[in-house]
């Protein structure tokens, strides 16, 4: 269900909006960008979604083995 809700913003905020996001798109933007920050989220049952996309966890892992590649070839800092 939507509501109507009128605020009161900077005019040079209001230009940027209107300019960068776009007339008919500012209430849209507007609304996810304050979601993850007033509405409930459970943590707990994003991160198991997550783990269950095998895909995203391939990757993932791919990724931090890469990194740990990255380390071992640094220069050693003992005695620096």
């Amino acid at each position: 269900m939507l509501k109507k809700l009128t605020i009161t913003i900077d005019a040079e905020v209001y230009d940027g909006l209107h300019h960068v996001i776009g007339r008919r798109r500012i209430s849209r933007f507007l609304n996810d960008l304050a979601r993850p920050h007033v509405v409930g989220r459970d943590l707990a049952a994003g991160y198991a979604a997550m783990a269950a996309d095998e895909g995203r966890e391939a990757a993932a892992e791919a990724w931090t083995d890469g990194l740990i590649g990255d380390v071992a070839d640094e220069p050693s800092r003992r005695g620096a």
